[in-house]
């Protein structure tokens, strides 16, 4: 009976943890949002998430705001061109498909924070506000990573 209790509580964390990460508004889920630590002195940072689309009509994330950490947000995407890596500001908005999910990871679309009033802070967390086109808005927290990590931090609990 001891070990059904503790394997129950175990449980619950777990599951506490994973829903902790993720953010619904309407047919969207946003998933793991994230950034990077970055070095004292860095004018920018790049924040990380996937929004994934359960509904039957398109979204597009519209803007991001992050005052606390910057005035200045813009969506971007890097991609090749010509073997050489580029990266544009996407002033429309990134399109989130009916059905579908948009990633925004290194080396692909990302939330650029632009002339940082600190340095990002490995444990810390950033307040944002994500505006879609449909769905609205939603407030949501970015988990800072350790610098170079190219994948979302881990929310497991130590035993």
């Amino acid at each position: 009976m001891r070990n059904l209790i503790i394997a129950f509580c175990l449980s619950l964390l777990t599951v506490c943890g994973a829903k902790a990460q993720d953010y619904t508004l309407g047919d969207l889920t946003v998933h793991q949002p994230w950034t990077r630590a970055t070095p004292p002195g860095a004018k920018v940072g790049g924040g990380y998430m996937i929004i994934v689309n359960k509904g039957t009509v398109p979204d597009k994330l519209l803007s991001v705001t992050a005052s606390d950490v910057s005035d200045t947000v813009q969506l971007h995407e890097m991609g090749m061109n010509n073997g050489i890596m580029t990266m544009r500001r996407m002033a429309d908005g990134v399109v989130v498909p009916a059905g579908g999910k948009v990633e925004f990871k290194p080396g692909a679309y990302h939330v650029m924070f632009i002339d940082l009033k600190m340095p990002l802070k490995q444990g810390d967390r950033i307040k944002a506000t994500l505006v879609f086109e449909h769905a609205g808005s939603i407030d949501i927290e970015f988990d800072v990573a350790a610098i170079g990590q190219t994948t979302p931090p881990s929310h497991d609990m130590p035993m």
